[in-house]
């Protein structure tokens, strides 16, 4: 399990799927790039950095913390922990957490404070975020003000894109979970 706690570098698969990431959206044309003060974020847009994007660490952006199961291998016992919790969260407990973890709620208040501050920021029109999932659905909630219950109603898999716009009053999805770049990434 790898949440706030373990800063772990990206595999060889996590490698190939940000080349591809890379490989389809360095068109773009990005203001600026936030990611978490995670290494695997980082490592993730490496590619758009060295190409001279400017970019900034927010720890509002960071994985939510999984406490006890960090680092822990994914045993059925620890699988059937965390399904409980996601079903526990699911039926609205966003307060609760695995043992030293972080919940939900504790969650989404980091995320308001990084996204007021990406908000500040009023020469910055087409940004890239890299974070990770479960932050990424708890954040996905944040931006469209839905209850943060149903934040595993988004799809997610390494590098999906979600492209959202913002209106100066509210964002909606564009694109929703296109993972067209990682074609031919996988074989069955």
């Amino acid at each position: 399990m790898q949440g706030r706690g373990v800063d772990a570098p990206l595999n060889d698969m996590g490698q190939m799927q940000a080349e591809a990431f890379y490989a389809r959206y360095k068109g773009e044309q990005f203001d600026k790039i936030y990611t978490s003060t995670l290494l695997r974020t980082h490592q993730t847009v490496a590619s758009f950095l060295r190409a001279g994007l400017p970019t900034e660490q927010l720890s509002g952006l960071d994985e939510i913390g999984w406490g006890i199961y960090e680092g822990k291998e994914q045993t059925p016992e620890v699988m059937d922990g965390f399904s409980d919790l996601i079903t526990r969260w699911r039926n609205g407990e966003l307060d609760i957490c695995v043992e030293g973890g972080e919940t939900p709620n504790q969650l989404a208040m980091r995320q308001r404070e990084a996204l007021n501050h990406i908000l500040s920021k009023k020469n910055e029109e087409k940004i890239l975020i890299c974070m990770h999932g479960r932050a990424m659905r708890v954040f996905l909630s944040v931006l469209l003000d839905r209850n943060i219950a149903l934040m595993d109603d988004f799809p997610h898999t390494n590098t999906a894109l979600y492209r959202v716009h913002y209106d100066g009053h509210a964002f909606a999805i564009e694109d929703a979970y296109n993972i067209q770049h990682l074609d031919g990434l996988y074989t069955e």
